[in-house]
């Protein structure tokens, strides 16, 4: 299954990408804590364990990819996300692409993007 979302941050794709490729920053945005990662290869903690990872690809201000998983998973079940920063009039497309989630997940996981991820990091930026 996959899931593709997408809205626009009121940032430039540089700012937007500093705040996603940091997992205690985002995790920040909502309260909770995290363990950054800043290196491909490495693993990162969100939303106080809620979601684990590695780092798979780091480009600044263009493209993260990584390896997700929730620890409700089965062990070594991941599925693989890719941010996409894209300029545009107001700021940054932020597209969301998620690929291999278990099929029980898809429908909380595409629920909750907007939560998590797409509506917190338009206020943070928007203040």
């Amino acid at each position: 299954m996959s899931i593709h979302q997408q809205a626009t941050i009121p940032a430039d794709p540089q700012r937007v990408y500093q705040v996603l490729a940091d997992a205690e920053a985002l995790s920040a945005l909502s309260g909770k804590n995290g363990k950054v990662a800043r290196t491909e290869g490495e693993e990162f903690v969100a939303f106080d364990g809620s979601v684990t990872g590695r780092q798979i690809e780091l480009v600044p201000g263009v493209r993260i990819v990584q390896a997700w998983r929730f620890p409700q998973w089965a062990p070594g079940e991941h599925s693989l996300v890719t941010f996409t920063f894209t300029a545009v009039d107001g700021g940054t497309r932020l597209t969301i692409d998620q690929h291999g989630e278990p099929n029980n997940w898809h429908d909380h996981l595409a629920a909750n993007w907007p939560t998590f991820y797409l509506t917190p990091l338009t206020e943070h930026f928007a203040a």
